[in-house]
């Protein structure tokens, strides 16, 4: 796989360690791929399915209960972006896959690549990730 592009807000100096697996929490709505569930559960991370307890949710409450149990948001809905950005939920973080079809074959292993590097950098982060691809940014005032 070749290397991410990586575009953060943040210093330069600045370098995580990777973490343990124990270490972040994922709560993956029912439009996430299931193959990035099964990718981050195989490597040890604890990821709440919605579709394996609810058959239909409200953006609002998946942000809200991702926050209650320090969850990371996994989604391929932008309208999380407006979200966390405009009505200013509270969010311990979201990933926002962006994959096109010819490219799906990547998605698992490049969510888990973005994962074990980054690590706590993604707690109360908004993260879009595309093939090849990677920016991470924070709302004005966020918390990691």
């Amino acid at each position: 796989m070749p290397p991410m592009q990586w575009l953060t807000r943040r210093s330069s100096c600045e370098r995580p360690d990777l973490m343990s697996t124990a270490t972040l929490r994922f709560l993956a709505d029912e439009g996430c791929d299931f193959g990035v569930v099964r990718a981050l559960r195989a490597a040890g991370y604890d990821v709440l399915a919605v579709c394996g307890v609810m058959t239909r949710s409200d953006d609002r409450q998946l942000i809200e209960q991702s926050g209650l149990e320090r969850r990371i948001l996994l989604t391929e809905d932008k309208d999380f972006g407006w979200l966390v950005f405009v009505s200013h939920a509270d969010s311990s973080g979201v990933i926002l896959i962006r994959f096109p079809g010819n490219a799906r074959q990547s998605l698992a292993q490049s969510v888990l690549q973005v994962v074990q590097e980054q690590g706590e950098e993604l707690l109360g982060a908004f993260v879009v990730i595309q093939p090849g691809y990677v920016r991470i940014g924070r709302k004005p005032g966020a918390l990691g």
